[in-house]
């Protein structure tokens, strides 16, 4: 998702209001983005290995999982809630909100208008229909680009106004997500729901819930595990339609805001070296320390109560969204402050895969479906956690061994390079 970088612009934008950034090298700038995004789209497939290999609701509640997860006391599905679950979308998201207004800020210069960028984000959402349907149903892009139009009104809004209306928008979700995951749990796993008689009826729905919400899974689990791939995206279009806006309407209060936020950020500077290095590590590691211990606390209020369905639920979606931010916006500066220092082998090699960010995105799923689904290697439900993080590793390493000789050769990422030539209807040079 990748798109060639222009200079911030100052105080003489279509909002008008942006105070002057200060400069730093061009190439730098971009080097800093790609290596953020190389890490957050590598950081993504953790997050998302338990539902490539297991069924969508191990995710979040390991009895899901079809085999024995080999994590006695929970301890790795803890620490992947508080390292990895929600940050690396988070911090995608974000630099997805920087990256409309770089976008924007070219073709203003060139005396284009939000058209061409509304164009590009129904190319997204289309990119986003077909992996879904035809690929995973974990995808992303199409919400992606649902809130980007949304976002697009707000382009040349004021930074004040995008950071403000960022985070209130943030802080509502916070609220009703708090709200409405923390009832189930309350009426589930404590004795509210003994309250009344009305109480226990209502607990004993949302228990027996519980399986019907588990059961949702066995036409898709079934396809996948023996290989029927026509059963399976018949299911995915007959069944699942609906799912990508109930998606985004599930992490619209997320999504929407980080990308304002992402708006402000950039045009303030904060990834183009406007800020002391000095002063971005002590908010960084702030924030990750004190949304980690956040983190923390509530897994362990996971683990107390046995890991069940409604309190793993809460703990995911209801309680850690504060926190979420927190270690969001801490990891995007220290990420900022460290990138530039991150040079060498690996460092290259991170910067390129971020540069082929959307093609290591749908990629991975592509490979994920070689490795899981039926009429390939087949091991879908059979791989316990500690066994799928080694097939986050070998991906990585995939990750990291394509990307660099493929973009000294060209120009772009195979499919950074037919997003292009989509969004302006024509053909470029791939080759360099």
């Amino acid at each position: 998702m990748n798109e060639t970088l222009s200079p911030p612009v100052a105080a003489n934008t279509p909002d008008g209001a942006m105070a002057p950034v200060a400069p730093i090298a061009a190439s730098e700038r971009i080097d800093t983005l790609d290596f953020i995004r190389g890490l957050a789209v590598m950081g993504i497939l953790a997050a998302n290995i338990v539902v490539f290999g297991q069924p969508f609701e191990a995710y979040m509640y390991p009895a899901a999982f079809l085999t024995d997860p080999a994590d006695p006391g929970g301890w790795m599905w803890i620490a992947q809630f508080v390292l990895i679950d929600g940050k690396m979308r988070g911090l995608f998201t974000l630099l997805f909100g920087a990256g409309m207004v770089l976008f924007m800020d070219k073709a203003w210069a060139r005396g284009g208008t939000r058209a061409l960028q509304a164009w590009r984000l129904a190319v997204l959402a289309v990119f986003g229909m077909v992996h879904f349907f035809f690929i995973w149903p974990g995808d992303i892009l199409f919400y992606y680009a649902l809130f980007g139009f949304i976002a697009l009104a707000c382009v040349r809004w004021s930074v004040k106004t995008q950071l403000f209306v960022g985070l209130g928008g943030y802080m509502v979700g916070v609220l009703l997500m708090g709200a409405a995951l923390s009832m189930p749990w309350l009426m589930t796993e404590t004795a509210f729901g003994e309250s009344s008689p009305e109480m226990v009826e209502a607990r004993a729905g949302l228990l027996a819930a519980v399986d019907t919400a588990l059961a949702r899974g066995d036409v898709p689990n079934a396809a996948i595990a023996s290989g029927d791939y026509g059963a399976l995206v018949r299911y995915r279009i007959t069944e699942q339609w609906s799912e990508p806006l109930s998606n985004a309407m599930l992490f619209g209060f997320e999504s929407l805001p980080l990308m304002l936020i992402g708006m402000a950020l950039y045009r303030l500077g904060f990834f183009s070296g406007a800020i002391e290095r000095s002063r971005l590590l002590r908010w960084g590691w702030g924030g990750l320390i004190a949304g980690g211990l956040a983190h923390l606390a509530i897994g362990l209020a996971v683990k107390a109560g046995g890991f069940s369905y409604y309190g793993t639920l809460a703990g995911f979606v209801g309680w850690s969204t504060l926190p979420r931010l927190w270690m969001v916006l801490g990891l995007a500066a220290v990420l900022v402050a460290y990138a530039p220092g991150a040079t060498g082998w690996l460092g290259d090699r991170v910067r390129a895969a971020g540069r082929a960010a959307f093609t290591n995105y749908l990629g991975t799923s592509v490979l994920m479906m070689l490795v899981f689904h039926g009429w390939a290697l087949g091991l879908f439900g059979q791989l316990n956690r500690p066994q799928l993080y080694i097939v986050v590793v070998l991906t990585w390493a995939v990750m990291l061994a394509w990307s660099k000789p493929w973009l000294d050769r060209y120009r772009y990422g195979p499919l950074e390079w037919l997003w292009r030539c989509l969004t302006y209807r024509t053909l470029f040079a791939l080759r360099k």
